[in-house]
């Protein structure tokens, strides 16, 4: 009776022992590491922030009333003052049909970089017609006219949208026209994409088990069964009563 206890624990630990080796990882595979983004906890004048959602508004002073527009995503800004609720920020250059802006945006909406964007700032531009009304073909008066506009973005009124635009040397606001698209700017995704590269020497645990593995797999399930069948056996006993 002792033998076959003794038998039946032993082939207990042995099934034991060879399922956990196959689930362990085989120590040529390593797991892929987690893609994440570190910023500064207190960024200092010069750092830059990227807008990452369609939510991020421009304001005038740092109150949530004096929203000017929101900022076009996958773009950045660039801190001047840092604060816990609001940063004062810049926006855009004095360069070509573009003019600086200053003022403040929520800090829990901007996330800051530790680089320099090569094109923190978008610029686009296009043109609106203004059709004189009342006016004749023959006239020698002029019956339209055609301004160009530098975007800076969107300000949704209700269901309907505006563009907070810079014309000459005024900015305001005019309904958004038909067919306004840019491109996005993928230096952040570019950004993140360096953080971890992708090792293709190396496979990925998530890729499965090792040939090896399986192959143990195997085993155990099909010794399982023969191990159960001999330990619920139970022992021989002689067709004949033994004499004390």
């Amino acid at each position: 009776m002792n033998k076959f206890f003794l038998r039946a624990s032993l082939s207990f630990l042995l099934c034991i022992f060879l399922f956990l080796f196959a689930l362990t990882p085989h120590p040529l595979v390593s797991a892929p590491s987690p893609v994440t983004a570190t910023a500064a906890d207190v960024p200092t004048t010069g750092d830059y922030a990227c807008i990452l959602s369609d939510d991020v508004y421009f304001y005038a002073s740092p109150d949530e009333k004096r929203g000017l527009f929101l900022l076009p995503k996958t773009y950045y800004v660039r801190l001047i003052e840092y604060g816990t609720e609001y940063c004062r920020i810049e926006y855009a250059r004095n360069e070509s049909a573009s003019i600086r802006l200053v003022g403040y945006a929520k800090t829990d909406k901007l996330t800051f970089v530790s680089y320099t964007p090569a094109r923190p700032y978008l610029y686009y531009l296009f043109d609106v017609t203004y059709v004189i009304e009342n006016s004749q073909p023959d006239d020698s008066l002029l019956t339209q006219i055609t301004v160009t506009c530098t975007y800076y973005g969107d300000y949704p009124v209700g269901s309907k949208t505006y563009c907070y635009v810079l014309r000459g040397e005024e900015f305001g606001y005019i309904p958004k026209p038909d067919g306004i698209s840019y491109e996005e700017n993928d230096e952040y995704a570019d950004y993140l994409a360096t953080l971890s590269p992708p090792n293709s020497d190396s496979p990925s645990i998530n890729e499965g088990l090792s040939p090896v593995q399986i192959a143990i797999l195997i085993a155990v399930c099909l010794l399982v069964p023969i191990l159960a069948t001999l330990i619920l056996k139970p022992p021989h006993r002689p067709p004949y009563e033994t004499e004390d």
